[in-house]
């Protein structure tokens, strides 16, 4: 009886892992094919002149060391930034561009 049972023990130890090492069913997944969609980036680029108004929207940095950047003091109500690749000297309230100075 002893043996029957150790017997039955190990054969059931034995059997365990030949059970986990059945391949796996993976008919369940998505056999659609997959579609690569190409993205197209177009930059706007924009071409200044004096007079016209800097956009409310348009990022800019503001150039505060314009010595730096060969640039000349701005007069009292305007200042100097830098649009993409470009200083403008722009009214501070208006927006209106008063120069333009292509960066180096």
């Amino acid at each position: 009886m002893k043996r029957l049972l150790l017997a039955t023990v190990a054969l059931s130890l034995l059997a365990a892992p030949a059970a986990f090492a059945q391949p796996q069913d993976f008919h369940h997944r998505d056999h659609r094919p997959t579609h690569v969609v190409k993205k197209k980036v177009i930059v706007k680029k924009t071409r200044w002149q004096r007079g016209h108004r800097l956009p409310r929207g348009q990022h800019y940095v503001v150039v505060k060391d314009y010595g730096r950047y060969h640039l000349r003091r701005p007069p009292h109500g305007q200042h100097w930034v830098r649009v993409d690749n470009q200083y403008l000297l722009v009214g501070i309230t208006s927006g209106i561009i008063g120069a333009l100075v292509n960066a180096q």
